[in-house]
């Protein structure tokens, strides 16, 4: 029997998005999860009303509640602030860790201050197994490692790399126009492996946290990584058509 999956980020009051996503991603692969909330939002698919971090104490609490059942891979989403982040790092056990990098709502609130960003890379990037930023999120985290608003992706990645994750999953559903949705893994030492399907003609919020989370599951279920990105991005694609 697998390992549950720890699912850290908050919560979606609309539940198109964070840990409603998340958890119903893992159970559609047929794992279990526990939950980590970093904090309570509310929020339409629109627009964000509040956000509530918890206190750190409370996610410490969760998180070692968590890790007594035992845990076979973590995936991260919305952190919110620098000190809910340390808590993660000085907690994370060793398995495979999907780092969703959240740093704005769909609606473009921000969920990640720039202190959160500099504790972001610092601390939980060395500790990351793979990494899945969209475009926006990839620009922000370049911004945040100070490298120019021009720079290449590729070079943005590199930089990625360097600061001691495994992967980077480059998330292309950004990237218009065009009538085909391209994602590419970049791995050090390996040749890019892009990942392609069709583009539908609308927006589903959550995608990003679905793919990450069943990402995890199937990391915990022992598929390597292409194997389970494409996994991932097959339930991705089934939601959309069912839209």
């Amino acid at each position: 029997m697998t390992q549950p999956v720890l699912l850290i980020g908050g919560m979606d009051s609309s539940g198109g998005a964070g840990l409603a996503r998340d958890l119903l991603a893992v159970q559609a692969s047929g794992q279990t999860a526990r939950l980590a909330v970093t904090a309570v939002t509310a929020q339409t698919d629109r627009r964000v009303l509040a956000v509530e971090p918890v206190a750190p104490s409370l996610l410490a609490a969760q998180i070692e509640a968590a890790l007594e059942a035992g845990i076979g891979a973590v995936k991260i989403g919305a952190l919110f602030n620098a000190p809910l982040i340390r808590v993660v790092a000085a907690l994370l056990p060793d398995v495979p860790v999907v780092l969703d990098p959240v740093l704005c709502s769909s609606s473009g609130h921000a969920l990640l201050d720039p202190e959160g960003a500099q504790a972001l890379i610092a601390l939980l990037l060395p500790r990351t197994t793979i990494l899945t930023p969209n475009l926006p999120e990839l620009a922000a985290l370049a911004a945040a490692l100070g490298m120019a608003p021009a720079v290449e992706r590729e070079e943005i990645v590199n930089a990625l790399l360097s600061r001691g994750c495994r992967s980077v999953l480059l998330k292309g559903g950004h990237d218009l126009p065009s009538s085909v949705s391209e994602d590419v893994l970049y791995e050090t030492g390996s040749p890019p492996v892009a990942f392609r399907s069709p583009r539908f003609a609308f927006e589903l919020r959550g995608t990003g946290c679905q793919l990450a989370s069943a990402l995890a599951a199937g990391l915990v279920m022992g598929q390597d990584l292409p194997e389970a990105i494409r996994a991932a991005r097959c339930g991705v694609e089934e939601r959309f058509r069912n839209a």
